[in-house]
């Protein structure tokens, strides 16, 4: 029977023309009848589709269309056997629960999110040694973090008991250092990389090309709800457009300057790309309390921003 069908999928798959998803719907990639689970519901709805034997509506094609990355967060604008396969490719990754948590070196043990055809961690690193095993300079005193070409890391305000809820805060020497922060399987996002997940989330290629900020909302889309204010959450009033609706869950670590020194936690998140710019300056990301959108701009390659890291 298996063998039967296949082929008659394969004749019969039908090519949906792309103009009906021209922006991305809420929902995830692969959960086509979005019930909030991808299971095999989801193979035989896109299989009806491909016989013609249901008629999907443009929402629906869109999250079918999962099997390459496209400007509306994964697709390739048609829903074919491709889809039915990469379907059936999510269902076992999820069934080996292999995008719910990793572990680095450490034991420390991080929620994933899959964000269109991506794997994001949901928190950010607190590794403090190399995948090697080598240890990571943990670097408290200002002047000797202000002279340094190498990798280091420190806890905010050179205090332990944040790193729990914001992870550690980490130069760009070690984001690039050969040696790998990042647990086995997962790396530093690039700056395309990064691109990718603005434009999943609805920003266009030229303004996630653009340098600072970027887009509408995709911000407070990548930003935990909350306030302090309101005893609600860690971010300052007003977390502008904050939903977190994509599950990354950006929280305000605050950052460290080159000169040493550390600024609020409440009101910033910087995230490192691994892409450098020149000697001394890399490219990274950044969200804000009073910004929905997401700033994209260079920094001093000293600086301490969190981290987060990407399944291979």
């Amino acid at each position: 029977m298996r063998h039967r069908v296949f082929p008659i999928l394969l004749m019969m798959s039908i090519c949906i023309a792309a103009s009906l998803f021209a922006q991305p719907y809420e929902g995830q990639k692969g959960d086509v009848n979005n019930d909030g689970s991808i299971n095999v519901l989801d193979v035989i709805r896109t299989v009806r589709s491909i016989l013609g034997l249901d008629s999907p509506d443009a929402e629906e094609i869109w999250r079918a269309d999962c099997n390459s990355f496209g400007v509306d967060c994964g697709g390739d604008g048609e829903v074919d056997i491709l889809d039915v396969a990469e379907i059936v490719n999510l269902i076992l990754r999820v069934a080996q629960c292999s995008n719910t948590t990793v572990t680095d070196i450490d034991g420390n043990v991080y929620y994933t999110v899959r964000i269109g055809t991506q794997e994001w961690m949901a928190e950010n690193l607190k590794v403090t040694h190399y995948r090697n095993g080598d240890p990571i300079p943990n670097i408290t005193d200002k002047t000797e973090w202000q002279n340094l070409s190498s990798g280091a890391y420190c806890s905010y305000n050179n205090d332990a008991n944040y790193v729990a809820t914001y992870g550690r805060l980490y130069n760009w020497y070690a984001v690039d250092d050969g040696r790998d922060i990042a647990p086995a399987g997962w790396h530093i996002p690039t700056d395309e990389e990064w691109k990718q997940l603005e434009i999943c989330l609805g920003m266009s290629q030229s303004e996630a090309d653009g340098f600072a900020w970027c887009g509408t909302d995709e911000g407070g889309k990548m930003k935990a709800t909350g306030t302090i204010e309101a005893g609600t959450g860690l971010w300052n009033n007003t977390n502008a457009g904050a939903t977190n609706s994509s599950g990354f869950s950006g929280l305000p670590a605050g950052y460290r300057s080159y000169y040493g020194s550390f600024y609020p936690l409440g009101g910033y998140a910087f995230f490192w790309s691994s892409t450098d710019y020149k000697s001394y300056l890399a490219l990274y990301r950044s969200l804000y309390y009073s910004y929905a959108q997401v700033d994209r701009y260079l920094s001093g390659k000293e600086n301490g921003f969190s981290v987060r890291c990407l399944r291979n």
